[in-house]
Order: C-alpha cells, then sequence, then structure tokens
C-alpha cells in the first residue's frame, strides 16, 4: 500500500531580476518539472540531488508547506495543500536548517506545547517521552536553554519534537547536517531502529552519501527539477557504477613494470609497493582481468572493491545535465 503518491507535481517560483536602478524584471524558474513517484507505507527512502535540485521544494508540497501549481499528491489518503488536522497529526516534517524548538526556552517547554497542540494524552506523551528521550540519550539536555545545546543535541531534541505525536510519515530535510560524525552515526542508527520498530514511512534528503546507503534500500535521484532515476541502491550502483577497485597482495615481489604489463590492458595500476597493490578497471573488464592476474601472477590475496555510492552520484552528476537513468 501506497504511503505517498505523486503524479506530475510541478511547482514555479517568480523572482525578480534588477536589470537596471529602476527597472525590475520577473523570472520564473521551474523548480520542479512534472515529477512522479510513489513510496510504501513502512519504506525508509533517499531522496538525492545538488543544490537547488528540487529536493526541500518536494517535501514542503508533500508536507502542504508550499502550495503546488500542477499535479497531484496524495499522502496517507490527504491533499496536503488543505492543511487538514487529520493529515498534520500524521506527518513531521524536520529540517536540518530550520528550528522548530523555542531558542530560549528548554526542550521540555517546547514538549509540552507540542503535547497540548496535538492533544497527547498524558500517559501516552510520558511513555513516548521517555522511550524517545532515552534512546537518543539526552535526559540531561531537557532542562537546558536550547540556544545553549551544541549542535548534535539540539538536533536530537528537533527530532524528539516531531515524534512525540508518533506520526505516520516523516520528512527529513539534511538532518545530520553540521553534525559530527559520532552524531551523525547515533542519529543514523536511532533512524534506522525507529523505522523498524514503528513501521514508520521516513523521506530522507540527505548529501552524506554514505549515510544514505546505510539507512536507505531505495533511492530517487532529482536533478533541476526531474527525476533522473528511482530505485534500489544496489542497482544504481550496478546501473552507473563507472570503475570498480580490485586489492592484490603478493606472495613475492615484482617489479612495478612487469606488473603494469600484465594489468595494462584491462586496467590501470593505481598504486604498487613491491608486494601489494590497487588495480583500477573497468566493470566489463572484471573476470578478464581476474582470469590474467589469477594465472600470470602469484597472488596471497585479494579483494574487488565495488564503486561506492558518493562515487556514483558524484559521476552521475558531473556528466551532462540532461542525463536521464530512467
Amino acid at each position: 500500500m501506497n504511503a505517498i503518491t505523486v503524479y506530475n507535481l510541478s511547482k514555479t517560483y517568480k523572482v525578480q531580476e534588477v536589470s537596471s536602478f529602476f527597472r525590475r524584471k520577473t523570472k520564473e524558474i521551474n523548480a520542479i518539472n512534472n515529477i512522479s513517484f510513489d513510496i510504501e507505507s513502512g519504506e525508509l527512502v533517499g531522496f538525492v540531488g545538488m543544490n537547488g535540485a528540487g529536493k526541500t521544494t518536494t517535501l514542503k508540497c508533500l508536507s502542504g508547506l508550499l502550495t503546488r501549481d500542477g499535479g497531484d499528491i496524495s499522502v496517507l489518503g490527504h491533499d496536503p495543500q488543505k492543511r487538514g488536522n487529520e493529515f498534520l497529526k500524521k506527518i513531521s516534517l524536520v529540517m536540518g536548517n530550520k528550528s522548530q524548538l523555542w531558542l530560549e526556552l528548554p526542550p521540555m517547554d517546547s514538549f509540552l506545547l507540542n503535547k497540548e497542540i496535538y492533544e497527547i494524552p498524558d500517559s501516552r506523551f510520558k511513555k513516548t517521552l521517555n522511550n524517545l528521550v532515552d534512546c537518543l540519550d539526552i535526559r540531561d539536555c531537557l532542562n537546558i536553554p536550547t540556544r545553549k545545546l551544541s549542535l548534535g543535541n539540539r538536533m536530537k531534541c528537533e527530532l524528539v519534537l516531531s515524534l512525540l505525536h508518533n506520526p505516520e510519515i516523516l520528512f527529513l530535510d539534511e538532518p545530520t547536517i553540521g553534525l559530527d560524525v559520532i552524531s551523525q552515526e547515533k542519529l543514523r542508527s536511532f533512524l534506522k531502529d525507529y523505522n523498524k520498530e514503528h513501521k514508520s514511512t521516513i523521506l530522507f534528503t540527505s548529501h552524506n552519501m554514505a549515510e544514505v546507503n546505510d539507512l536507505c534500500s531505495r533511492v530517487i535521484l532529482i536533478n533541476n527539477g526531474n527525476i533522473i532515476y528511482n530505485g534500489s541502491v544496489d542497482h544504481l550502483k550496478s546501473l552507473y557504477g563507472k570503475d570498480k577497485k580490485i586489492r592484490f597482495t603478493l606472495k613475492e615481489k615484482y617489479l612495478k613494470k612487469d606488473v603494469h604489463s600484465i594489468v595494462n590492458e584491462f586496467g590501470k595500476l593505481q598504486r604498487f609497493t613491491g608486494k601489494s597493490g590497487v588495480i583500477v578497471l573497468k566493470k566489463d573488464n572484471t573476470n578478464k582481468l581476474l582470469s590474467v592476474i589469477l594465472r600470470k601472477l602469484p597472488i596471497d590475496n585479494i579483494d574487488i572493491e565495488q564503486p561506492s555510492l558518493e562515487d556514483v552520484v558524484r559521476n552521475i552528476f558531473s556528466n551532462d545535465e540532461s542525463i536521464s537513468l530512467l
């Protein structure tokens, strides 16, 4: 069953350009160009693109913060544009560069305010709050003014605030932006466990491909307002992964020029130290290269390294802007 259905969604912004001191021109920018996709209930999907690709605009349309110019959206059977109370009780939007907490007040005051806004019963509020606070290890932060919290702890509190009413759908826009590595890992682990335990639907944007790869089995790529890929992470890697690397260790020392002459036809010897090295090869040559080096070199250990999601996405967006993988 689909939790989110988007059909031919479009959004255009009108911006003013100053052509001279006295003249202004209005220019239209197509932020989203008739995009369509579905997300099933319980899925955790990565929404990936460069700055200005249309990610945040899409999330704002899905949550009802922006009105669309064309197309249809269904989120849990609701039209987000109507901003009905039943709809708002079922979703949450967390933006890494925006705070929903009252900065001068401690997080607990913001939590209590949301309790009243969402009409959360006392017993459920206490149980949910305690579970979230313990999972994210922020009990010591509850009564400290938000502006005095570290960025990592503030983002954890933002997540707690957004999850107090047990939303069925969570829109996350760069939730780990600016966080240190440890805080990023803790938030990723929390989101993965939360998704598994509560079967919540999560649409997640990030520029950190390691966390997209860790969290999401499916990814949607958007470029200049157009969806250019919608499918599994593994399929994307196999479809567009340019280079694989073969790391190997020899049983005895060899001259670099001899190893180079053996692998040169199928790959490039990126590094070699006498007994170990790295070969970069095109994916279609993997079997041929393996056959050659296993036959001609005294291999002690060998490992094939697949291109990372970050490498794949970098390759995609460094190509022509009109590229489509669909």
